[in-house]
């Protein structure tokens, strides 16, 4: 009776111990204009301009229509995050997890993505214009009609990448992978593709005027456009 009474009692103040360690974990979440910082949170249009989220886990988050410009978001996880028509404008994403993130029709117009991991990320339509995308992975991701005029690429991966009608006009592509990736009718007008990776690369029907180290000679027979 004692020994049952004792196991009782350790069973009580043991569970007692977790919830209290639970309750102090909840109470420790960030919470930025009601939005909890933490996998799975559900912050669809909040407003994060200028917000300190670096080193966070915003795994599965869903992000849609939210104000993200100027945020700090270098090293955080996003991996599978939904954050599409965002405004990361001039956001600084340096090394952080966008696998299999979705950033559909987001501007990110300005912001700071190098050295991301994006493999297989979800970025048609979006807005890279004059992006830093150095050293970028980009493997797999879905680029298709993404604006990225002036953004910097160079060694960035993008192998396998669907790229069709993406406009890449004054970008900086020295010494990236393209190979496999699809590039049809894609505008590479004075791109610079200065020891760009390019085998197997696919470049139907691209403008390529002015373009340093473009595969002009690529599908003989007028499939590139150079006038």
């Amino acid at each position: 009776m004692k020994k049952a009474l004792l196991l009782s009692t350790c069973l009580s103040a043991c569970l007692g111990t977790m919830l209290a360690s639970q309750f102090a974990l909840a109470e420790d979440d960030l919470v930025i204009n009601g939005c909890t910082i933490a996998p799975e949170t559900q912050c669809p249009g909040v407003d994060l301009s200028g917000a300190d989220l670096k080193n966070q886990d915003l795994t599965g988050a869903d992000l849609t229509g939210a104000n993200l410009a100027g945020a700090d978001l270098r090293h955080t996880i996003l991996k599978n995050a939904k954050i599409e028509k965002a405004n990361l404008t001039k956001a600084n994403l340096a090394r952080a997890d966008l696998r299999h993130a979705s950033l559909r029709g987001s501007n990110l117009t300005e912001a700071n993505l190098e050295a991301i991991q994006g493999w297989a990320m979800f970025a048609q339509g979006a807005n890279f214009y004059r992006a830093n995308l150095r050293g970028a992975n980009l493997e797999f991701s879905r680029l298709s009609a993404a604006k990225m005029q002036y953004a910097d690429l160079q060694a960035a991966n993008l192998e396998i990448a669907w790229m069709t009608k993406v406009n890449l006009k004054g970008a900086n592509l020295k010494n990236a992978n393209l190979q496999e990736a699809k590039l049809n009718a894609a505008t590479l007008e004075d791109a610079d593709f200065t020891g760009v990776r390019r085998h197997y690369a696919t470049f139907q029907a691209t403008y390529m005027k002015g373009c340093k180290g473009c595969p002009f000679d690529w599908a003989k027979n007028g499939l590139v456009e150079n006038q």
